[in-house]
């Protein structure tokens, strides 16, 4: 019997790392100025435009703008929409809703992926408890990137969490991947799997973790331009991501922003300088 082989996985040498942590720097002052200028009356292309604004500026280049033929330098999914809304100037934020902001960029041949999710205003109790269940299901997967450790420990974490917070619904269709001189790579990094089970994981990985959670049920479906995923239900979905280098010492994030700090010394993580 043949058993299936594992794919080519890149592996960052310490000096790699270094350019991954400032392509990922780029990312995170972008997401920063971005969550400072969410108001409502904005537009989604007009987040847009500041979002290539500040990653031109950087002197790098937005890796999602004309990415299999994506026209956004970010994502912007509002509300139900879960992932890869496509920005528009006929999308106006209205005080109470929630925005994802998805944001990529290219330094010197290298990539930095991150996501957070935003309020726009004052948002219900329900959907902030909901925007802080997706973000810390996201740190508890980052823990398990440790050499020796395994791809299903990851979404095992995730999922789990979220499944003890109650009444989420955990997006399987779509997960992390690997990052380094592309933006998606090997592995695919699911958001459930089963504990001790997959690839194993070794230092010089970098792999970008990011779960969706959902207020209602888990499933979710494509509109038909193609690339805006929505919940099936209706309900409102958060979506949270970091790039991440797995070293001899622990998680390196590499999109980690100021905000972040004090999370990554609570769990221990390597402090990526800022």
């Amino acid at each position: 019997m043949f058993r299936k082989a594992e794919p080519a996985i890149q592996l960052k040498s310490a000096g790699e790392i270094t350019k991954m942590r400032a392509a990922g720097q780029v990312v995170s002052r972008t997401l920063d100025l971005l969550r400072s200028s969410v108001e409502p009356g904005m537009t989604t292309l007009d987040l847009d435009a500041i979002a290539e604004r500040s990653i031109r500026d950087s002197g790098a280049v937005p890796s999602f703008k004309g990415y299999h033929g994506f026209p956004g330098s970010i994502c912007a999914s509002v509300n139900e929409e879960v992932v890869h809304g496509i920005p528009r100037d006929t999308k106006v934020l209205e005080a109470g809703d929630i925005i994802s902001i998805d944001c990529g960029a290219i330094l010197d041949g290298w990539h930095g992926d991150s996501a957070i999710t935003v309020a726009v205003g004052e948002i219900s109790a329900a959907d902030q408890r909901m925007l802080e269940v997706c973000e810390e299901s996201m740190w508890q997967g980052i823990a398990q990137l440790r050499p020796g450790k395994r791809l299903g420990d990851i979404g095992h974490a995730v999922d789990s969490y979220i499944q003890s917070q109650g009444g989420y619904g955990n997006v399987q269709e779509y997960g992390g991947h690997g990052i380094g001189t592309e933006m998606h790579m090997e592995p695919h990094v699911l958001n459930h799997g089963r504990p001790g089970k997959g690839m194993r994981l070794a230092e010089g990985m970098c792999l970008a973790i990011e779960p969706m959670t959902n207020r209602g049920t888990r499933h979710v479906v494509q509109l038909e331009d193609g690339w805006t995923v929505v919940t099936r239900d209706g309900e409102r979905s958060a979506h949270f991501e970091h790039s991440v280098a797995i070293t001899a010492d622990g998680p390196l994030v590499l999109t980690a922003r100021e905000e972040n700090r004090a999370k990554m010394a609570e769990m221990g993580f390597v402090d990526p300088g800022f």
